[in-house]
């Protein structure tokens, strides 16, 4: 399963879904957050990993708490909730509120709906890297390579997909090949350059993921 199957197929159409029906927000809304949160996280998690530590962390959990079930399980999403709260305290670190109120401010979600969100999806995305991580065999020190092969595939793949408003907002949030790291900050690669320079400025948006999210939900 790609990145792109995995954040247009089932698992994503479930995780909107009870969204929609805990949070009062429209799948379609919840669906276009999944398509910038999902890069964002893996992204922070392959600059975590270039730290040996941080990559031995990383693989012990995925080896312990995620081995995929969660993807063909959506009874898990809810469930784990509280624990995909603790998974973002980590990724995030002290640029979680600066994460989530661009988010919130770039989908029209507001903020005390998006956090719950964001830890619904958190043990998703965990999981979906754990399934990879098995597929192909891979160690803490090939998670680094993984997670950015996971980047760039998803890249070409949005790319060479039809047109459509998801694969407008996944071409760009990964319109740059998956290299979101140029500046060894992945806020400021993903919400920065795609979100209009990071600092909220919906103005500079347009043509951007901003101007797409504004053509979907009228903002």
């Amino acid at each position: 399963m790609s990145l792109i199957d995995l954040l247009t197929g089932n698992t994503s159409n479930q995780v909107a879904e009870q969204a929609e029906n805990k949070f009062g927000i429209s799948k379609n809304q919840v669906i276009a957050l999944l398509a910038v949160a999902t890069p964002l996280i893996i992204s922070y998690l392959r600059n975590k990993s270039q730290d040996a530590k941080e990559a031995e962390a990383l693989n012990s959990a995925l080896d312990k708490d995620h081995n995929g079930s969660i993807l063909n399980d959506a009874s898990q999403v809810e469930a784990r909730q509280a624990e995909g709260g603790s998974i973002l305290d980590h990724i995030f670190g002290g640029q979680k509120s600066t994460v989530e109120n661009q988010l919130s401010q770039n989908t029209g979600i507001s903020i005390d709906k998006l956090g719950p969100i964001l830890a619904m999806l958190a043990p998703v995305v965990m999981g979906y890297i754990g399934q990879q991580k098995q597929q192909n065999n891979v160690g803490a020190g090939g998670l680094g390579d993984l997670l950015g092969g996971i980047l760039g595939n998803a890249s070409s793949q949005a790319q060479a997909q039809q047109s459509s408003p998801l694969n407008d907002i996944l071409g760009s949030v990964l319109g740059n090949g998956g290299q979101s790291q140029s500046s060894g900050n992945p806020l400021n690669d993903i919400l920065g350059s795609v979100l209009g320079g990071g600092g909220g400025n919906t103005q500079q948006q347009q043509g951007g993921l901003g101007g797409i999210l504004g053509n979907i939900f009228g903002k």
